[in-house]
C-alpha cells in the first residue's frame, strides 16, 4: 500500500525556498517511499529542484501566488488562505491530496488554518502543540501544549496526556510512556484545581497506555525521568523559551570562555569531542518539528530559522507519524478512555446500590 504524500510549504521559513527544498530532499533519502507535494512559487521551486533530482522525480508542484508573512495576524491570513502556500498545503491534507503538511511559516496562522480546515478529532476539544526536547535519558521528551491554548481545564489536560502518550509510543517505542503534569511541586496538594483534578482522573484511568505518576517540576523536564510533560499552553510556552534561552546562554558562555586566552583555546582543542556532543544536543535543528496533535490530519511546524537539516527533521517527523498512523493511535486511546469512564460509572452505581 502506497503511503500518502507529504505537502511542504516551500515558501515558509526565514531561509527561503532553497533551504526548504534541500531539507525535503534530505528527508526523501530517509523515506524513499514517500512522494511530495511542493507548494509555492512554481518558478522558484523548479529552480531549487535542479540540485535535487531525487526529490524532483518524487514530487508534484502546486503553485501558490502568495505567502503568509511572519508578522501577519491569523485572522488576516485566514482570509487569504486559498491563495497562500501555507493555506494550500493545509488544504491538500483536508482534501486527501496529502497525508501531512509541513510549514516553517507563521505559527499562529498555521494553527488557525489547520483548526478551521481539519477540525479536531472526535473526543478532542482542543488541539495541542507538541515538540521534542532533548533529555539526559535514552529518548527525547515530548512536551505539550506549547502555546495553542493559554487556559486549559482538567479535561483538556487529560486529552493532552493521551495524545502525548500516543506520540511518545511512536518516538520512544515504549508501550507505556511515562507521563507527568508540569507543576510547581511534586506534592499532591500543589497546583491549581485543574491540575489536581487531571492528576486524580489519570491515576484512576489504569487502562490507558501510559504510566502516570503525578507531577514534575520545570527543572526536571530534561533529566530523562519522563517521556511526556503535559501542561497548558501559557506555562508550556514560557518553559520552552526558558529552556531554549538557557541553551543559548550555555553555548555563548562556552564560546566566550574558550576564546578568552591561549590557554582556553588549547583547552578547547582537548575538550572538543565533549563540546561537539553538547553542541549537538543543544542545536534546535536536531529536535525540529512541532506537531499539532488532535486534528484530523498531521500538521508539522518547523522552526522558521531552521537550516536544511532542521527542515529534514521536521519532514521526518511527519513521515514517522504517517507511517505509524498517529491519528489512529489517538482514536484508540480515546476509545479506551471512554470505556474506562463507562466501567467507572457502572462500578459507582453498583457500589451505591449495595450501600
Amino acid at each position: 500500500m502506497s503511503l500518502p504524500r507529504i505537502a511542504v510549504d516551500a515558501m515558509g521559513g526565514d531561509e527561503g525556498v532553497q533551504t526548504m527544498i534541500s531539507g525535503a530532499a534530505l528527508a526523501r533519502r530517509r523515506h524513499d517511499k514517500f512522494k511530495f507535494l511542493l507548494v509555492g512559487d512554481e518558478t522558484r521551486i523548479k529552480a531549487a529542484l535542479d540540485a535535487h533530482p531525487n526529490l524532483r522525480g518524487a514530487s508534484e508542484i502546486l503553485h501558490a501566488e502568495d505567502v503568509v508573512s511572519g508578522d501577519e495576524k491569523p485572522t488576516a491570513a485566514l482570509r487569504r488562505a486559498r491563495k497562500t502556500s501555507m493555506g494550500l498545503a493545509v488544504d491538500a491534507v483536508k482534501r486527501g491530496q496529502a497525508g501531512a503538511a509541513v510549514s516553517a511559516g507563521n505559527t499562529g496562522a498555521l494553527m488557525a488554518m489547520s483548526k478551521l480546515a481539519l477540525r479536531t478529532m472526535p473526543g478532542i476539544d482542543r488541539p495541542a502543540l507538541a515538540a521534542l526536547l532533548p533529555s539526559l535519558g535514552d529518548n527525547d521528551v515530548i512536551m505539550l501544549d506549547l502555546g495553542a491554548n493559554t487556559e486549559c481545564d482538567a479535561r483538556n489536560l487529560i486529552q493532552f496526556a493521551i495524545m502525548g502518550a500516543a506520540y511518545s509510543r511512536i518516538v520512544t517505542g515504549r508501550d507505556a510512556p511515562r507521563v507527568r503534569l508540569l507543576n510547581i511541586g511534586t506534592e499532591e496538594t500543589k497546583g491549581t484545581d485543574e491540575l489536581q483534578q487531571a492528576a486524580q482522573r489519570l491515576r484512576a484511568a489504569t487502562g490507558l497506555a501510559m504510566s502516570f505518576d503525578g507531577y514534575i517540576e520545570a527543572d526536571k523536564i530534561n533529566r530523562g525521568t519522563c517521556d511526556v510533560v503535559v501542561t497548558d499552553g501559557f506555562s508550556g510556552n514560557i518553559a520552552l523559551k526558558a529552556i531554549e534561552g538557557a541553551a543559548r546562554f550555555v553555548t555563548d558562555l562556552l564560546r566566550t570562555a574558550f576564546t578568552s586566552s591561549l590557554r582556553s583555546k588549547v583547552g578547547f582543542l582537548v575538550s572538543r569531542p565533549a563540546t561537539e556532543l553538547l553542541k549537538h544536543h543543544l542545536d534546535p535543528n536536531n529536535h525540529n518539528g512541532a506537531v499539532f496533535l488532535g486534528l484530523n490530519g498531521v500538521i508539522v511546524k518547523s522552526h522558521g530559522s531552521a537550516n536544511a537539516a532542521g527542515v529534514a527533521n521536521a519532514v521526518d517527523v511527519a513521515a514517522r507519524l504517517l507511517e505509524d498512523d498517529l491519528t489512529k493511535r489517538i482514536a484508540a486511546d480515546l476509545s479506551e478512555l471512554g470505556e474506562i469512564r463507562v466501567r467507572g460509572r457502572a462500578r459507582a452505581r453498583a457500589e451505591g446500590e449495595s450501600a
